[in-house]
């Protein structure tokens, strides 16, 4: 006779039987997709965006060798945090040249990036957005210098709102992301798949939402039976603009909120 799954088992593994789509970059599909797993949930990877280098490095560089310049530097993501610090290793730019900069990061995972990496960290907003930042910041920038590092294509939130408040803010590219072509026909291919077709689509940024919509152009999939999973409040604005649902939001715009709002809106 078949013995029952503990009760303990089932509360900690409540995606058992669920598939779940992960649409961020290849190198950082990991993290989101371990977590799922841990859950019990069948992951299946699909990047919806690309990193890649910039066209120039210039504007970047000529900043990060004028870094004593600057009062404040600004980091939004991990990848912008990964491609400075390659960048002042390349330019052998010491690592005291951050000494004398306050620095903040737009949520932890990119708080934990930059102290990997030597940096002190002195402000995390309590929400991991833009006008959070633009809040933690406002009363402390004015007459002052930022250095906003940040993705090609990115919410003007930030530069506008420090400017307003007095800030002489520089804006440079670090990197900028792309609509992965190969994924085109994998999506499709999974999504017309009965057998395959998952049961939650994940959204970690706007990016991700507009090159999901970008990749199934012209549309061929029905969605209604799919869970549409946001990472916060600017991805969810952003698949509604796309005319998505938002199904599920993550309370805390993190991976492991994303994660738990996963697991609260399939098991209610």
């Amino acid at each position: 006779m078949k013995s029952r799954p503990s009760p303990t088992s089932q509360v900690s593994r409540p995606l058992s039987g669920v598939r779940v789509l992960v649409g961020r970059a290849r190198h950082q599909a990991s993290a989101l997709s371990s977590e799922l797993r841990k859950r019990g949930a069948t992951v299946l990877e699909v990047p919806f965006i690309e990193i890649r280098e910039p066209r120039s490095f210039k504007p970047l560089d000529s900043a990060l060798m004028n870094l004593a310049s600057y009062d404040w530097l600004i980091l939004t993501s991990v990848n912008g945090v990964e491609a400075m610090w390659d960048r002042l290793a390349k330019l052998c730019q010491p690592k005291t040249s951050l000494k004398s900069l306050r620095i903040a990061a737009i949520g932890p995972a990119t708080k934990k990036a930059i102290e990997q990496r030597g940096g002190k960290v002195e402000v995390v907003p309590k929400e991991y957005v833009a006008e959070s930042v633009v809040r933690s910041l406002r009363r402390r920038v004015k007459g002052k210098r930022v250095l906003l590092v940040r993705a090609k294509v990115a919410r003007d939130v930030i530069p506008w709102e420090l400017r307003k408040a007095g800030a002489h803010v520089d804006v440079v590219e670090a990197y900028e992301t792309i609509v992965p072509n190969s994924s085109r026909p994998r999506l499709r291919s999974l999504l017309g798949n009965q057998r395959r077709t998952p049961h939650v689509i994940t959204f970690t940024s706007s990016s991700t939402a507009r090159n999901f919509v970008a990749l199934l152009a012209p549309p061929n999939a029905k969605l209604e039976r799919i869970r549409l999973a946001s990472i916060g409040p600017i991805t969810s604005s952003t698949l509604r603009e796309l005319g998505l649902r938002v199904d599920i939001e993550a309370k805390e715009f993190t991976i492991p909120g994303l994660v738990e709002a996963i697991c609260a809106g399939l098991t209610r």
